[in-house]
Parts: structure tokens; C-alpha cells; sequence
């Protein structure tokens, strides 16, 4: 326990029987559940995981489980609802199996996804499990041993301590990050980070490609966690879904570490294409669930009105362009039309944005 609030550490693991022994061990000794989530990897993680399952001898802390049903009374209609829903996602998730005998009693944790679904599902059923009793603080460390255990606590605490939903490590205000960081992923962490800001909401957030992070229990009960995008783009469409229901953040710096454990499986030019069609998608989605639905506020008219006047002022453009190339005439109401509609779409938009940036100070703390 850390300042008598349980902690859980979620370790999605695909194929890393030369790392998780060295991430088991290093654990710091407030973690009260280590929970490992086998991504059907096919060398021995498992099998090493099962070892340290039989030989651990420190014994965990009773975690209240929070899934038993609720009595039915005249008020309490939503309650019950939401615990049938609870009762009900698991089977949204992949297909798992919980390996312990006595999960109730060992502090590691082993859950076998029973068929290979991304590092993003993975996580996403280890934070079910966590939800499911009432851990106050789930953090998430890798399986690969590039996360300094040291750190962890100062990534529970703003969670422990000042009840802030969401903690992000940040490896780019860290110092040593322009020489530590190959220049190819810090280049791409950027540019996914500039797009995830604008996409999530959280203006403010700088390494949105981090995994170092903890969540707390009113956060994970926030939101469904198994429409988390199920593969490495997990982290993006999290803080969209987390800006939507209203969550606070705050970043942490943290140590960039490469050339320890093993190398990263992510190749970030590769994913970059998916990404970005998927925080551009989760865009329109924020803007439609938190601007229009929960809770209306007039940028939604000014982004749209931007797009709309975008959209039109296109073919101005396109018919400028092709008559300058070809040196026929160039009437003075196209030009005057076009600069019209994109300079007041350029306006709107900044507008747009600038309100938007004003309305989510409020959650980060």
C-alpha cells in the first residue's frame, strides 16, 4: 500500500521470458498486485511467470472486490445497472483465463489472453481485473524492462495523494531526451503528440506515446475500458476517452531509458499512418460527445463552421491554381471568394481551438 491506498501494476507481456523475471523483482515493495497479462506469447513467459507465481512468499494484502450484487431499492435503479454492466463487459474483452488458484491471496497475477490481441487489449483486461476489486491506484509498467521501477511512486502519488485521475510519465522535458532518445522516435513521439493534443483535449500533454502511467479507480469506472484501441495506439484513444468523461492529468517527468531489456517491438513510422486516421476520427468523436451531448459549449459551431467553410472555399483554390498554371483569365470575385472563406475558416478554427485550450485548463492539474 502507498499512503494506505492499494496499488496495482498492470504488465501487458508479449514474448518477454529474458525481461519479466528482472520487472517481477524490481518491483517496488508497495505494489500490493502485480498483475501479468500473458499475450498468448509463444516462448516461456508463461511458464517463468508460473515460477515466480509458486515461489512468491510475500503475502498480499486482502483487496475488497467490488462485483457482488447490489439490494435492490426504489433509488438505486442507475446502481444496478451499472453493476449488471460490470458483471456483463467481460465478455467484450478477449478471450482469458486467470491462472492463480487463489488470486484472492497472491500478489502476482497471471491472466492468459487466449489468443494474440495487441498490447492496448491486453492492458485493457488487466485494468478490468484491477477495477473489478477496487484497486485505488492501477499503474502500468512494460514487460520489456525499460521503465525505472524507481520512479513509480512518484507516478502513483498525484493519484495518492491529490486525487488526479490520470498520470502520465513525460520523457521529453527530461533533459537528457534529445540525446538519449533515437532521434527517428523522438521526431515521430512529437509530431503524434501535437495531434494528440488537439485530438484529446489535453492541450497541455507532451509525451502522449509513454506507457509509465497510473489511473485511479474513479477514472477506470469512468469509462469502458474495453472500446480501448486495442494495439499500440491504446495510449492516444485513452486520453480522448478520458478528456470525454471529464478526467483531471498531470504529467510526471521520468528518465528516458533505451538499451536496457529488450528492444521496443513498436516501429513508429509504421504505425504513425493508423494513428493519425485514428486520433482524427476521435476528434470529431470528442467534439460531438463532450461539446454537443454532455455538455454543449460554442466551439462545437466554430469548429464546424471552419470545416464547413474550408470544405467550400477547395474548389476556389483548385480553380485558381489551375488557371494560373495555364495563364487563362483569373476573375477578381474567385480570388476575392476564395481568400473570404479560408482567412474567416483560418479564424474560426483558431478561435475554436483557443477556446478549446481555455475550457480543458481546468483538468490539468
Amino acid at each position: 500500500m502507498l499512503k494506505g491506498k492499494t496499488i496495482a501494476v498492470v504488465v501487458p507481456a508479449y514474448n518477454e521470458e529474458k525481461q519479466i523475471g528482472m520487472v517481477i523483482e524490481t518491483m517496488p515493495s508497495f505494489v500490493d498486485r502485480i498483475v501479468i497479462v500473458n499475450d498468448c506469447s509463444s516462448d516461456n513467459t508463461e511458464k517463468i511467470v508460473r515460477k515466480y507465481i509458486e515461489n512468491d512468499t510475500q503475502q498480499a494484502i486482502h483487496i475488497v472486490n467490488v462485483m457482488g450484487r447490489i439490494v435492490e431499492t426504489r433509488y438505486n435503479e442507475a446502481d444496478i445497472v451499472v453493476q449488471n454492466m460490470n458483471h456483463e463487459e467481460l465478455s467484450n474483452y478477449p478471450p482469458s483465463e486467470i491462472i492463480n488458484k487463489q488470486p484472492d491471496r497472491d500478489r502476482i497475477i497471471l491472466i492468459n489472453l487466449l489468443k494474440n490481441s495487441g498490447v492496448g487489449a491486453a492492458i485493457a483486461r488487466g485494468y478490468k481485473w484491477c477495477k473489478d476489486q477496487g484497486v485505488d491506484c492501477t499503474a502500468k509498467m512494460d514487460g520489456d524492462g525499460q521503465m525505472d521501477p524507481s520512479e513509480l511512486e512518484s507516478i502513483c502519488l498525484p493519484v495518492v495523494e491529490d486525487d488526479i485521475d490520470y498520470v502520465k510519465g513525460n520523457r521529453l522535458i527530461h533533459r537528457s531526451a534529445l540525446l538519449v532518445i533515437p532521434k527517428v522516435r523522438y521526431l515521430g513521439n512529437s509530431v503524434l503528440s501535437v495531434l494528440t493534443k488537439i485530438a484529446s483535449g489535453y492541450w497541455h500533454v507532451s509525451d502522449t506515446q509513454t506507457g509509465y502511467t497510473a489511473i485511479s479507480k474513479q477514472a477506470l469506472n469512468s469509462i469502458r475500458i474495453h472500446k480501448v484501441y486495442r494495439k499500440y495506439g491504446y495510449p492516444n484513444d485513452l486520453l480522448v476517452k478520458l478528456n470525454i468523461a471529464f478526467c483531471t492529468i498531470r504529467e510526471v517527468e521520468i528518465k528516458p531509458v533505451y538499451k536496457i531489456g529488450e528492444k521496443s517491438k513498436m516501429k513508429i513510422i509504421n504505425i504513425m499512418p493508423k494513428l493519425s486516421w485514428l486520433l482524427f476520427k476521435s476528434f470529431f468523436i470528442r467534439l460531438w460527445m463532450k461539446y454537443l451531448f454532455r455538455d454543449f459549449h460554442p466551439l462545437f459551431l466554430l469548429y464546424h463552421f471552419s470545416f464547413l467553410l474550408g470544405i467550400i472555399s477547395i474548389p476556389f483554390g483548385i480553380r485558381i491554381i489551375m488557371r494560373t498554371l495555364t495563364h487563362t483569365y483569373l476573375s477578381e470575385g474567385t480570388i476575392l471568394a476564395f481568400f473570404f472563406l479560408f482567412i474567416t475558416a483560418l479564424q474560426s478554427f483558431l478561435f475554436a481551438m483557443w477556446m478549446d485550450i481555455q475550457d480543458n485548463d481546468r483538468f490539468y492539474k
